[in-house]
This record gives C-alpha cells, sequence and structure tokens, in this order.
C-alpha cells in the first residue's frame, strides 16, 4: 500500500493521506495536499500574512513595508529573508509597523494606518511607495485598508497599495503568494510605459534574490542576448513591477509562488511563459536552451552553456567522487522539492525522502516524476514525523529550512540551510551550484559528527 501512518502518528489516523511511498502502479501517485491541516497536527506552516509580506512583496526595495497589526508580527519580515539590492538594504533593514493596541480593537485602526502611512513617509521621502499589508488582528476587526490606501495615495502622491492577506485566511502561507501576485497585477501592472523596448525583453518571475541568486542568473541571460525588465520581486523596483507588462516572455522561477501572475499577463497582454529550474548543471542547461529557442537564439546559449560547464568542470567532479551513494533528504516550501532530486542524482547523491510545507497537486506531481521508486513523500510534515524519517531513513545530509537546523543536529544528522542559504552567495545556475555543492560537502564532511551522541526517535 502506497500510503504509511508513521508510528508517531497513531493518535492522528488522519495523516496515513499526507505519507506517501512512490509507487509507478498505484493510480493515486500523490499525496493529499493544499488541505487544512488536522487539528492537533504539530503543522510547521506558516500564514498568509507570512506569503504575501514575507514572499512576494517583501523584496521590493523601495516601497515602505507597513504590517497594520500588532507589533509582534514584525518579527518575522525583519532580515529573516536575505533578499538582497543592488543598491540599498532598505526593505532589509528597515521594518515599519502600525502597533495596533487594545483601544485601537476596540475602536478601530484605521486612522493610526492612515497617521502611520503620512508619518512613514515623511520620515523616508526617498520611497516610491507604500506597501500594506493585513495582519489577522486587522482582518478580525474589519479595518478597511483598501479605503485608507486610497486617501493615502491621494496625501502623499504615491502609489499605496494595500493587501488583504490576514495570517487566519487560507491553509497556508501559499494563498498568501495568491493574494500577493493578484493585487501586483490589479494594482502596479501596466501603470508604467517601457520607453526603450527591445524585441529581446523578459521577465525573470518568482526569483527572490536569495543572498544573490537573481546575480547570477541575469549574466547568463545577458550574455545570450536578453534583457531583464524585471525579477519579480528580487531586487526589483515598484517601478520595474509597473512595466512587467510589455515583456516577450516571462520566465517561471518559483512557480508555486508567483506562476499566477504569469497565468494572468497571459490572460491580458498575451504573454507567453516557460518554466524554469535553474538548480544543477543539465536543468540550467535545459532552462537556458528552452529560453533561447523562443528568442531564436540557440546558438548563442550553447555557447554559454559550454563555457560555464567548463569553468566548474574540476570542481563539480570532486563533488561527484565525494557523494557517490549519500543519501538525502530534502524538506522545503514547495517547489525547491521538485527542483532538487536530479540535481542530487548529478552528483551521485540518492533522495530518499521528500517532503513539503504547503506544496499543492502540481508539485508533488512533478516531484514523483523526478525521484525513483520507493521514496517517501510527506505533505506538511511535524517535527516528530521528521524525527522518525531521520531515524528510519538515515540521510547522510538533511537540507531544509531555519526551524528544522536543531531538529537535525539533535540526531546527528549533517544539516544544510537549502532556504536561505548556508554561503553569503547564491545557490542557482552553474556557479551557485558549485557553492551549493560546496556548502553540502562541508556539513557532510564536517568532523563535529565524531564528537555528537545521536539519539532515537520518540
Amino acid at each position: 500500500m502506497p500510503f504509511i501512518l508513521p508510528e508517531c502518528d497513531k493518535h492522528v489516523p488522519e495523516r496515513k493521506k499526507h505519507v506517501y511511498i512512490k509507487d509507478d502502479t498505484d493510480e493515486c501517485h500523490i499525496p493529499a495536499c493544499n488541505v487544512a491541516t488536522i487539528p492537533g497536527d504539530m503543522t510547521e506552516r506558516g500564514c498568509t500574512y507570512a506569503g504575501c509580506r514575507g514572499v512576494v512583496g517583501g523584496p521590493v526595495k523601495d516601497v515602505i513595508q507597513l504590517q497594520h497589526g500588532p507589533i509582534g508580527c514584525c518579527y518575522y519580515p525583519w532580515d529573516v529573508r536575505p533578499n538582497l539590492a543592488k543598491d540599498t538594504n532598505f526593505q532589509l533593514v528597515n521594518v515599519f509597523s502600525t502597533d495596533l493596541r487594545e483601544s485601537n480593537i476596540v475602536f478601530g485602526g484605521e486612522k493610526k494606518l492612515y497617521e502611520s502611512i503620512i508619518e512613514a513617509n515623511k520620515a523616508f521621502p526617498k520611497n516610491q511607495g507604500v506597501f500594506v499589508y493585513a495582519t489577522c488582528v486587522a482582518g478580525l476587526i474589519g479595518d478597511d485598508i483598501e479605503a485608507v490606501a486610497k486617501r493615502a495615495t491621494a496625501a502623499i502622491g504615491k502609489p499605496v497599495v494595500a493587501f488583504n492577506c490576514p495570517g487566519f485566511h487560507g491553509v497556508s502561507q501559499s494563498l498568501g503568494h495568491h493574494v500577493g501576485n493578484e493585487v501586483l497585477f490589479n494594482k502596479v501592472v501596466g501603470t508604467e510605459e517601457l520607453a526603450d523596448k527591445t524585441p529581446y525583453d523578459i521577465n525573470l518571475v518568482g526569483e527572490y534574490n536569495i543572498r544573490g541568486d537573481d546575480w547570477l542568473i541575469l549574466p547568463l541571460l545577458e550574455a545570450i542576448g536578453l534583457r531583464v525588465v524585471c525579477t519579480f520581486t528580487g531586487d526589483s523596483s515598484i517601478h520595474d513591477i509597473a512595466k512587467m507588462h510589455q515583456a516577450k516572455l516571462n520566465v517561471v522561477r518559483c512557480a508555486r509562488s508567483a506562476k499566477y501572475i504569469a497565468e494572468m499577463m497571459k490572460d491580458k497582454y498575451g504573454t507567453p511563459y516557460v518554466e524554469v529550474d535553474f538548480y544543477g548543471m543539465q536543468q540550467t542547461a535545459d532552462d537556458l536552451r528552452t529560453i533561447a529557442k523562443f528568442f531564436g537564439l540557440e546558438q548563442k546559449a550553447e555557447e554559454v552553456i559550454t563555457k560555464e560547464l567548463a569553468d566548474i568542470k574540476s570542481e563539480m567532479d570532486f563533488y561527484r567522487q565525494k557523494f557517490q551513494g549519500k543519501k538525502v533528504m530534502i524538506y522545503e516550501g514547495g517547489p525547491r522539492s521538485w527542483h532538487w532530486p536530479k540535481a542530487m542524482e548529478e552528483l551521485g547523491m540518492e533522495v530518499n525522502v521528500v517532503a513539503t510545507t504547503f506544496g499543492h497537486e502540481d508539485d508533488y506531481e512533478k516531484i514523483v516524476s523526478r525521484v525513483k521508486n520507493g521514496t517517501l513523500l510527506i505533505d506538511n510534515p511535524n517535527a516528530p514525523e521528521l524525527e522518525e524519517m531521520m531515524v528510519k531513513y538515515k540521510p547522510d545530509l538533511f537540507i531544509s529550512g531555519n526551524k528544522e537546523k536543531y531538529l537535525a543536529y539533535k540526531y546527528g544528522v549533517p544539516f544544510l540551510n537549502g532556504h536561505t542559504y548556508e554561503s553569503k552567495g547564491g545557490y542557482m545556475v552553474f556557479k551557485g551550484f558549485v557553492r551549493f555543492a560546496k556548502d553540502m560537502y562541508k556539513s557532510i564532511y564536517s568532523p563535529a559528527w565524531k564528537f555528537i551522541k545521536t539519539r532515537e526517535a520518540g
């Protein structure tokens, strides 16, 4: 039977439909996903606000990012995700909140929101707009943030964009991605014109410049002969987003968080899109070929690919030798869980457990198509499940996010932060994959593991 109930879930039998072993003969073929967390299950999911503010809207570098709610909700976006920008890190080092208190809950927070926008704009006059995000409290008391944003726009003469994304709305942070895409599409995209259009203009969609990933990708695209109008939303300006509609092609990097806007642009403007991985050598090469083919630039793409592969060959040969037969357990938010299995196999590694926090059906279909029979898939895992699988499958490396680091260390399992990375540089495309491999090597072969006394689950 492809579905299994982990031993730790004996009191939550509903979890069985979320834990699946790949079996090509099975008709179901994916675990249950994108549904509300089962009561009593210790989920690791984030909220709708986190998906909207922390992922989609937050990287925009030249707007005031204003959280409408209690001050506690401000902790999450404060430098948690290293969405870097070339000329400023205003969006990382400055966090704005209306700091709603008891009196605002009783009498409403709209006045305080309006005053906060005016005050923040006065303190930082160089900003190009204001993004306002509703939290649970703002949603529960019914503040009309859209109306306030409209008034404030007239007052400051800059766009004030309201995101109605209270945390309780939806089953995970995934809905926040959708809200962020929809609002930016309806309120910002198409509001400015591109003065110097070229036949080779593209948008890089769903790329958030974690540790500088964008700065690894752009030189390759430019070397082929392409120009990126907007990166949605890493290292981007609100003015870049406003001109997105005039690109010839959308290149979708994170399909889970930003395919929505590519679909909307296709419907309204007729802009086609392609999905890419940009992790690993073969996948990156195939992605560049796909993009180049759209513009008839295949020969130039092959020149770029040949040079890049030659530059990293000796290093990757070394890591491939060191990684042969190493078992990997992957747990990420969504797409990286299907971006990475083939990249790991390129290095001789074996992926035996894959999990996502908020994956949808299409995410799991992609995962299933890229892993071998017998691979365990877990939707929305809890900490006891992760512990049990580390003991049962004995991975040589666990790649996950910030929260799972010490859980892995407790069981003596080498860990790599694949969410915001270990190094001060990106992991994507060719040169980034070298850095990724280097960090995996450092984690697996650290001499510290021989001093750790491991423990069993339970």
